[in-house]
């Protein structure tokens, strides 16, 4: 399932909590619903809402674990702190800071638009 941030508000006890529109597969989406259960929330739309206090960037994906948990995919975050750490130094910042850019701008493809022409 896929995820876009549709906006984020602070609760009553003052966290910023994420609310993300998922989308995918008919199937993907019935069990999102049942196991939200009570917890199902929909836009106006009728989009199903994933609500979140930890940011996961502008877009994401969920995923559904063996015990019925909804999370969200961060194998991709986890390999950028794998990389950045394996090199360390001034080369493992630079490419913590390349990785974070990409993973928080919500770029999810290869191609660098900028040199685009």
């Amino acid at each position: 399932m896929n995820v876009t941030l549709s906006r984020s508000y602070r609760s009553k006890n003052g966290n910023v909590t994420f609310v993300y529109k998922v989308t995918g597969t008919k199937a993907d989406l019935e069990s999102f619903k049942l196991i939200q259960g009570d917890f199902h929330r929909e836009d106006e739309q009728g989009n199903p809402l994933w609500f979140t206090t930890r940011c996961i960037g502008k877009t994401g994906k969920l995923l559904i674990t063996t015990n019925d948990k909804i999370v969200p995919d961060m194998s991709a975050f986890d390999e950028a702190a794998s990389i950045a750490a394996q090199y360390g130094g001034n080369f493992g910042v630079e490419l913590a800071k390349a990785s974070a850019q990409a993973l928080v701008g919500g770029s999810n493809t290869t191609t660098n638009e900028n040199n685009a022409e």
